[in-house]
């Protein structure tokens, strides 16, 4: 297994973040993420920095403050399986502030380089609108937390459920090229939670010519990095899995290429 896509997870001895991927330690130049786990009084305080983030609560509620705006008890489900997110988004050159307020919160802090950024801001669980996406066995819920239709420079952020025994990110697509608007280059990590702490599901990260030709059993808590190539996901029959991907590039638009070998399923 090459150590280019998978990251696992880990316990950390103080408040450092389970899960952490950098552009640095991915070899890419936008994209970072991090998850914590947090009790009741315990907090974090980044900074932006030269870059955007958006902080997507898992489970729990925070108080949440970004330079001179703060809110409190963001947060909106005991489970990434129950409902849509609270979220706050904030630009560069700002100093966090996040506070756990229940006696469990888990959160992500979803990373991309940015130099001006939009206006810090809370996004509320009921501004997300669930919608399904596919059919039969394709078919899943999405969760558009910090899409094209919402304001920054370079981050987009979503939510996607599969029932189990089903695929999503399919028919299998891809966005690693920089040629708007036919497909814009997009770096891209998934983070996966299943819904049976010992569940599990696969996902396939390959190319058109195989160079990159990844088959990668997923758990509880993974982070798949997404450098190049199409990416689909298959939930473990009696497994129901959710991802949240973090992506970035150069132009703010989800433009991406399908698979030639499966686009007749576009049809």
């Amino acid at each position: 297994m090459t150590k280019l896509v998978l990251r696992r997870p880990s316990k950390p001895a103080g408040e450092g973040p389970v899960a952490i991927v950098t552009p640095e330690s991915a070899g890419w130049s936008y994209v970072g993420f991090e998850v914590y786990e947090l009790r009741r009084g315990d907090g974090i305080r980044p900074s932006t920095g030269a870059r955007e983030v958006c902080v997507v609560m898992l489970r729990g509620q925070a108080d949440v403050s970004a330079g001179s705006r703060a809110w409190k008890d963001v947060g909106a489900r005991n489970s990434v399986f129950e409902g849509t997110p609270d979220a706050v988004y904030a630009p560069p050159g700002q100093q966090l502030e996040i506070t756990a307020s229940s006696e469990v919160c888990e959160l992500a802090m979803c990373w991309a380089s940015a130099s001006r950024g939009a206006e810090p801001a809370r996004i509320q669980a009921s501004e997300i609108r669930p919608f399904k996406r596919g059919s039969g066995r394709t078919e899943r819920t999405i969760h558009n937390i910090l899409m094209e239709d919402r304001p920054a420079e370079s981050l987009l952020v979503t939510e996607v459920l599969t029932p189990a025994g089903n695929w999503s990110s399919y028919p299998p697509h891809k966005h690693d090229t920089d040629d708007v608007p036919r497909e814009a280059y997009l770096e891209e990590t998934y983070y996966h939670r299943t819904a049976r702490p010992e569940g599990f599901a696969v996902q396939l990260v390959y190319t058109d010519d195989r160079s990159l030709d990844e088959a990668i059993q997923v758990r509880d808590g993974d982070v798949v990095l997404v450098p190049r190539g199409y990416h689909p996901v298959a939930a473990g029959p009696g497994y129901d899995l959710y991802y949240l991907n973090v992506m970035a590039g150069p132009v703010r638009r989800w433009l991406v290429t399908t698979d030639a070998d499966h686009r007749w399923q576009l049809d």
